[in-house]
This record gives C-alpha cells, structure tokens and sequence, in this order.
C-alpha cells in the first residue's frame, strides 16, 4: 500500500474534533482582529493580533501573535501546534485545503492563514467567553506555529516540492519564540501564576523551552506549570533532524538521546529544576494522528488503524511510566474521547484536548480537562484517566 492510498484528514498540532466540516475557509468567515502594536496597551478581555516584524513563517510570509489581557494576574503562554517535518519529503507536503480535501498525505501548516485563527483563540482554554472556562479571565499569549520545528528550528531548508521545483522551508520557529516572549515580557510583566501549555507540536515544546521562560523572561513568577497536550512521536532520528534539518541551538540538540524528544527533554528540565515547576502530561489513548505520523515513520504509510493505534496505547504506557519516574509528582490526564471515522483510516481517539471545544465539556472519570487543570495550578495535584491504562502506570 503506497502513502497516497487511503482518503485522510490531517491537521496535526491542533485537533479536528469538531472540525472536519470547516477545514477549508473563506477570510469572510474569520471575524478580522484589531492589530496591537508593541508599544499600545490592549483592552481587558479582548483578543488582538501582533504582527512580528522580525518572525517569519514557513514559507516566507509574515508572522503574528495572538495576545488577550485577562482581570487576573494568572498568564497563559500557549505553545501552539501545526505538525511537523522531519525530512525533504515532509516538508515538501504542507497542510493545504486541496491537499486535505483529496486526501493527499500533508504534515504541518507553512503559514498562518485565516483558518488558523480558529485554532488558536476562542476555542478550548483560550474561549475567554465561555463561563465554564476557568482560565476565561486570564491573560494569553498565543504563539502561533507555522514552523514545522518545535518551536526551536533556525534554518532554511532548501527542498524540491512535490512537481520537482527549488523551495525554501523556513524553519524559524525559534526566532519566532523569542520574539513573542518580548512581547509577553512588555505586555504582562509580573504574572503571579504561569501556565506553560503546548497541544501537539507545542507539546513537545514545553519541556525544550520551560528552563528559558523561567530563567530568561520570568525569573519572578515563582508559581509556573507546564502542561504538554499530546507530544508523543517515536522516531530514532529525532537528534539528527533537530541538528542537520532544524539546526536548532546545541542546546536543544545536546538533550537528545532517545526516540521520545518530551521524554528526553522533560528528564533534563527536571535534573535542571527539580521542583521549580508543577509538571503535567495529557494524551488521548489511541490518538488517531500521531498513530497516523508514526505509522508513515514506520511503514511510509499515512494512516491509522487498529494495530497502528494498539502500537501508540502501548507506547503511552511505557511514556506515562518514564515521566512518572522522572518525578513522582508528575501527573496526568488521560482519556478515551472516539474520534470520528472519516479521519487518516479508521477510529482511534481524539488529538489534543486543550484547544478544542472538549476542554471544559467532555469528561474523563467524571472531571473536564478545564476542571482538572485548575486544580493543579492551584496547587491540587492529582490524576486522571490512569484506570484507561495498564495497572502499573496507575
């Protein structure tokens, strides 16, 4: 079976629950944001867009920000997710309207189109409108990803698109980092309690990047959690990409020494830190994408099925054992939510929960993702969803 055998629905870094029906759309149904300058002070309780000057998106086009000033001292930095390329061939397959509507296999967002908007504010923790939302009233900084890299890339990569001409892959997502927390930084200054949360590509994120939030920008804010939202994706080259691919910073690099980036770099981050942080790791049982991209790892084939996601499950079990004996007080909200059938094969679960409507709606053993995480940046540690996994992760 080839890769472009199976119709498939992606849009990894952000789940499509809820979404399959509008994957492609019109800058008309995007409500346009007001445009804040660096210097200006935002409203309370209002979403604006922050052009970047020096950030840049994958294929060269500009770079923005989403940023909200909330009533509390409580600040949210959202590390957002959007896939992933590892290679020339991933690279050279980009998220595009045509391509998910064909069913042609595309691996990340190159740019931040209108639709990304819809991903990244007013859905899940970031729906500032939504009474049931518990972080409703505080202030975000959302770092939209259009990178491919973590977060942590810095090169042009030079690839051959899929009719076989020159392109470019601007892997800047850490330039792109750096520039947001400047603003972040000037806008909120003094938060009393951090939240660090990245779903799916920001999921790996978190743990790469916490030591320099903390160090660097918020020396401060003695009260920081981190949360990674699905950041699982096995892969033995993972350092050669981060090196030779993104040429991330050493620093990056050097963490590396397994097929599990979170894994490696939440076990340095804690050697590091120790109790500096509260740390926190969700995952859906069977995530039918990232079962997806492993699979094309794997066997070059971008799908999923009952034996791709048997594979993850058994995976999670053995990643929820490592980062619990990294520390005994990591904790963990797992859980079961059925993914639609139309999506990269056949069932499977749902990818990510933080951005999505599910996040203070669904349920798992009775509690919401929203009402679970609150209690833990408030200082009431405990998890959920651990009877979903084998007794010794439990």
């Amino acid at each position: 079976m080839g890769r472009n055998s199976k119709k498939i629905v992606s849009m990894m870094g952000d789940g499509i629950e809820n979404r399959i029906g509008r994957t492609v759309q019109s800058r008309s149904s995007v409500s346009e944001l007001d445009v804040l300058n660096t210097d200006e002070i935002p409203e309370t309780m209002r979403w604006y867009r922050v052009p970047l000057s020096e950030g840049i998106s994958g294929d060269g086009s500009g770079y923005h920000i989403y940023v909200s000033k909330g009533r509390t001292s409580g600040l949210c930095i959202i590390l957002s997710g959007g896939g992933v390329a590892w290679n020339e061939y991933t690279a050279a397959r980009p998220v595009t309207g045509g391509k998910v509507a064909a069913g042609l296999p595309n691996f990340y967002w190159n740019n931040l189109r209108p639709f990304t908007q819809l991903m990244n504010i007013n859905i899940g923790i970031t729906n500032t409108k939504n009474a049931s939302n518990p972080f409703a009233e505080w202030s975000f900084i959302v770092i939209t990803y259009a990178t491919g890299d973590f977060h942590i890339g810095n090169s042009e990569f030079e690839y051959k698109t899929e009719e076989g001409e020159d392109a470019v892959l601007h892997f800047s997502g850490y330039k792109n980092f750096t520039e947001a927390m400047k603003v972040a930084v000037k806008l909120f200054p003094e938060p009393e309690k951090l939240l660090l949360a990245g779903n799916s590509a920001g999921a790996f994120a978190v743990p790469a990047l916490a030591g320099e939030v903390a160090d660097r920008y918020y020396p401060g804010c003695k009260d920081i959690t981190l949360l990674s939202d699905s950041g699982q994706l096995l892969y033995k080259d993972w350092k050669n990409t981060a090196r030779k691919v993104w040429q991330a910073d050493e620093s990056f690099v050097a963490r590396l020494h397994s097929d599990n980036p979170t894994v490696d770099w939440y076990e340095t981050l804690y050697l590091k830190y120790g109790d500096r942080f509260r740390y926190l790791y969700a995952s859906s049982t069977r995530d039918y994408l990232l079962s997806s991209y492993y699979n094309d790892i794997m066997t070059k084939q971008y799908r999923t099925d009952r034996d791709v996601q048997q594979a993850f499950y058994d995976q999670l079990v053995f990643m929820v054992g490592q980062l619990r004996r990294i520390t005994d007080d990591f904790h963990f909200y797992i859980f079961d939510w059925p993914m639609m059938p139309l999506a990269v094969g056949k069932g499977g679960t749902v990818h990510t929960a933080l951005k999505e409507l599910s996040f203070a709606s669904k349920k798992s053993d009775n509690v919401t993702m929203a009402g679970w995480l609150i209690d833990q940046v408030n200082g009431n540690p405990y998890d959920i969803g651990m009877g979903l996994l084998t007794p010794e992760c439990s």
